[in-house]
């Protein structure tokens, strides 16, 4: 994936399966911070590993480091699934800034050449 091909907010772009290997913090709304383990991601949200689900549809902010990106931005939490350990929570990112949009899709595009397990759908 290129920068001219990453997708539009309302594409469902590729998700590369990272297995919890990138560590990520959820900022509630009342300032409680949550842990979380990413174990998937993709352009538009991902899907992070927590060890107690949260209410689906609330607003976190979503932090994390992926190679040489930072990424901080509001995100939407969908219904989770129970996992062997804790819990799967999908989320959705709800205002990803387009700079950080290129440098992400920059970052995925890496992993999947680098021979991480890419779904297309």
């Amino acid at each position: 994936m290129s920068v001219k091909s990453i997708p539009k907010k309302t594409e469902r772009g590729s998700r590369v399966k990272l297995g919890g290997s990138v560590l990520g913090l959820l900022v509630l709304e009342n300032g409680r911070q949550v842990r979380a383990r990413m174990s998937q991601l993709s352009l538009n949200g991902g899907l992070v590993s927590l060890a107690h689900p949260l209410d689906e549809g609330i607003q976190v902010t979503v932090v994390f480091h992926l190679g040489c990106t930072s990424v901080r931005c509001r995100a939407r939490t969908m219904f989770p699934m129970w996992a062997t350990q804790g819990c799967l929570q999908p989320l959705t990112f709800v205002d990803l800034e387009e700079a950080s949009r290129i440098s992400l899709g920059s970052e995925l595009e890496k992993l999947v050449r680098a021979g991480a397990s890419p779904d297309q759908e």
